[in-house]
C-alpha cells in the first residue's frame, strides 16, 4: 500500500510517499480503506521531534491521527461493525493515518456521519473531541454561560464555537480580522480582532476561556474570568502547569489543562450534532496524500482557517 513515511525526525522535507506493507488488524480491530485524513499541528509537531519524550520513537513512522473511510476486514472479536461500513476515528499517539489501509481499534471507531463526504468527516474527530472535551467535561458548560474562545477560527477553535452555541452559550471568538465573517457564521454572537484589541483587558467577564490556539495564560486572563470563571489551554507549558496547581485549592477561578482522549462515544455525540446541522467542519485546503510535505508547511504557517484535509484515493 501507498504511506507517506517518515525515518528520523525533521522538516517536512523527512515526509516519504512510498510502497509498504499493509497492516494486519488485531481481534480488536478493523482494517480501513483511509479515503481521508487531516493535518493536525501534533502530526507535524510530533514529526518535528518536539514530542519527542512521549513518543515511542521507533522509526520508520507513519503519522496521522485522524480518519474518514470503510471497513475492509474485521476482527474475530468485532460486534459493532461489519465490512463495508463507514467509519470516522482519531487514533492514539498521532499513528497511522497518512496511509491507504489503517488498523483501527474498535472502541475508538463511530459511523461516519451520513451527510458530510468522507473528506469532511476525516477533519473532524482529533479537534472537535478536543473542543467538545474541554468544554463540556472540564469547562461544564451549560446555558447561557458567557464562553470566550481564542483562536475562534482555527482547527480547534471552529468547533469550540459551534458546540459551545449547540448549549446554548453566548459565545465571543477572537481571531483576526479577515476570519471574523467565517466566525461569525459559525454562531459567534460578538468578535474581537485580536490586530485591533487586546481581549485580555476585555471589560466582560466570562464563565470559561478556552484558548484554543494556547497563546495566553491564566494569570493573563484572569481579571475577565467570572470569580468562579474557568480558564482552558491546550498546551501544558510552565505557567499553565504552575497555574492548576495554585488554583487547584487557592482559588474559585481555576485553570485547567485539555488532554485529548479519542473515544466512540464522543464521535457519536458529534456525529448527532453534525447530522441534525449544529456542528460542520469547514476546510481551508484540501491536498492528496502524495502532496502531504505541503499541507504540512502551510499547516505550519499558522494561518489557517478551519481545517486541511488530505484525500487518499
Amino acid at each position: 500500500m501507498k504511506a507517506i513515511i517518515i525515518d528520523r525526525y525533521g522538516s517536512a522535507d523527512v515526509l516519504q510517499y512510498r510502497e509498504v506493507e499493509q497492516p494486519q488488524i488485531k481481534p480488536t480491530e478493523l482494517l480501513v480503506k483511509v479515503r481521508a485524513a487531516s493535518v493536525n499541528p501534533l502530526d507535524w509537531k510530533t514529526r518535528q521531534g518536539m514530542l519527542k519524550v512521549l513518543m515511542n520513537n521507533k522509526f520508520p513512522k507513519i503519522l496521522g491521527a485522524d480518519l474518514s473511510g470503510e471497513v475492509v476486514e474485521i476482527g474475530n472479536q468485532v460486534t459493532r461493525f461489519q465490512p463495508g461500513d463507514e467509519i470516522y476515528a482519531s487514533l492514539t499517539s498521532s499513528s497511522g493515518t497518512y496511509a491507504e489501509f489503517v488498523p483501527v481499534a474498535e472502541n475508538l471507531a463511530a459511523p461516519k456521519p451520513t451527510n458530510i463526504t468522507h473528506s469532511e468527516a476525516g477533519v473532524v474527530p482529533l479537534t472537535a473531541m478536543t473542543a467538545l472535551q474541554a468544554l463540556r467535561n472540564l469547562g461544564n458548560i451549560k446555558a447561557g454561560d458567557k464562553v470566550l474562545i481564542n483562536g475562534a477560527s482555527g482547527g480547534v477553535g471552529i468547533f469550540a464555537v459551534q458546540i459551545a452555541k449547540a448549549f446554548d452559550a453566548e459565545v465571543t471568538g477572537v481571531c483576526s480580522q479577515k476570519n471574523s465573517e467565517l466566525v461569525k457564521s459559525l454562531g459567534c454572537d460578538r468578535v474581537i480582532d485580536y490586530g485591533q484589541e487586546d481581549f485580555t483587558q476585555d471589560t466582560t467577564q466570562y464563565d470559561i476561556v478556552f484558548d484554543a490556539v494556547a497563546k495566553s495564560s491564566f494569570w493573563q486572563c484572569k481579571n475577565i474570568l467570572k470569580p468562579e470563571g474557568m480558564y482552558i489551554s491546550t498546551l501544558p507549558s510552565l505557567s499553565n502547569l504552575g497555574a492548576i496547581l495554585a488554583t487547584a485549592i487557592l482559588s474559585k477561578q481555576k485553570a485547567k489543562l485539555i488532554i485529548f482522549q479519542p473515544n466512540s462515544q464522543d464521535l457519536l455525540y458529534l456525529k448527532e450534532l453534525i447530522e441534525t446541522g449544529k456542528l460542520h467542519p469547514v476546510i481551508d485546503r484540501t491536498y492528496s496524500l502524495s502532496e502531504l510535505a505541503e499541507a504540512h508547511k502551510y499547516s505550519e504557517s499558522q494561518r489557517t482557517a478551519g481545517k486541511i484535509s488530505i484525500v487518499i484515493e
